[in-house]
């Protein structure tokens, strides 16, 4: 099936043969004009007379009436085939939901032991469930060696028309290789922000099953498929999403991590929490977190951390802070 799309240059060079009296011969042609006889040449819209040595302008409405036939024609044979795609994998396709780990939807909670078992789980609901996944991860850096398959299976699921949302704490801001990762997520179309409040860890696929731990070291899981119980779990994730930071993520792999950092303490420190438990949050030093209290004490021109608190409670609300 030849191209159609015919580029401008062809189009008026086209338009040139007929002003000619729609013949050209073949010792007429530059070399420049040679790309632009082949694509009308290969659409049907330049016929080769062998006897003249010259090329003839056909109707394009004989050309498009051909084309058309031919595309309806390939369409009704793709068709065809596609109609017996269910009954070539029809065996497989009962092989897959027989299988231990299915279950029907809708037939409430059920659980999965082991993190092998987990991640495969997780691994085939991303393919059962393709159009969105919603993932709310907190615990700071993320394990260095599932990163690879966590981006590859990112960027498939986008590249598969489905929409990927991620939240983390910001923690997983002292992780250089856990940056790398969120910054190249984002990149492929799977945005992710920094959420400074407890959350748990949920995974939801299409609004219609969601994973959520089981115990508290995480080797269970507990798969939901009750639909109020998971709309439920939606509607928490999308207030976080709502609440979650837009993080620069290109900038924190190239270092600039200042201002995003004092925010965060500036933020937690708001929030009426201590210098330990921010670097605890955090994952900082409490001397990194000592710094930047200072810093924020300067800007903010605060004698005392209570004082400092209550400003910048005051610049978040818009009331003055005197």
């Amino acid at each position: 099936m030849p191209e159609l799309d015919l580029p401008e240059a062809a189009r008026a060079f086209y338009r040139e043969i007929l002003k000619e009296g729609g013949r050209i011969h073949l010792g007429d042609i530059r070399p420049e004009d040679e790309p632009a006889v082949k694509q009308l040449a290969d659409l049907g819209l330049l016929a080769f007379r062998i006897a003249d040595s010259a090329y003839s302008a056909v109707n394009p409405r004989t050309v498009g009436e051909r084309i058309g036939a031919d595309l309806r024609e390939e369409s009704a044979r793709l068709l065809a085939r596609a109609a017996l795609v269910p009954d070539l994998l029809d065996d497989l396709a009962q092989a897959y939901d027989s299988a231990p780990r299915r279950r029907p939807s809708g037939r409430g909670i059920r659980r999965v032991s082991g993190m092998v078992e987990i991640r495969h789980l997780i691994s085939q609901t991303t393919r059962d469930y393709p159009h969105e996944a919603l993932a709310a991860q907190p615990g700071g850096p993320r394990p260095h060696d599932h990163m690879a398959d966590a981006l590859d299976q990112a960027r498939r699921y986008v590249e598969g028309g489905g929409a990927m949302h991620t939240i983390f704490e910001p923690s997983a801001c002292s992780d250089p290789r856990t940056v790398e990762y969120a910054a190249q997520s984002t990149r492929v179309g799977a945005p992710i922000r920094l959420l400074d409040g407890p959350f748990t860890k949920t995974l939801i696929f299409d609004r219609a099953v969601a994973l959520i731990p089981a115990t508290a070291d995480h080797t269970v899981a507990a798969v939901v498929e009750d639909p109020a119980m998971v709309a439920y779990l939606v509607g928490v994730f999308e207030r976080q999403w709502e609440q979650a930071q837009v993080v620069d993520w290109e900038a924190l792999v190239d270092g600039s991590t200042g201002s995003t950092t004092l925010e965060q303490v500036g933020r937690l420190l708001s929030r009426g929490l201590t210098q330990r438990a921010i670097a605890s949050r955090m994952g900082l030093s409490e001397r990194t977190v000592a710094g930047h209290i200072a810093r924020l004490r300067e800007l903010y021109d605060a004698e005392t951390l209570f004082q400092l608190g209550w400003q910048m409670r005051g610049a978040r609300t818009g009331e003055s802070g005197g």
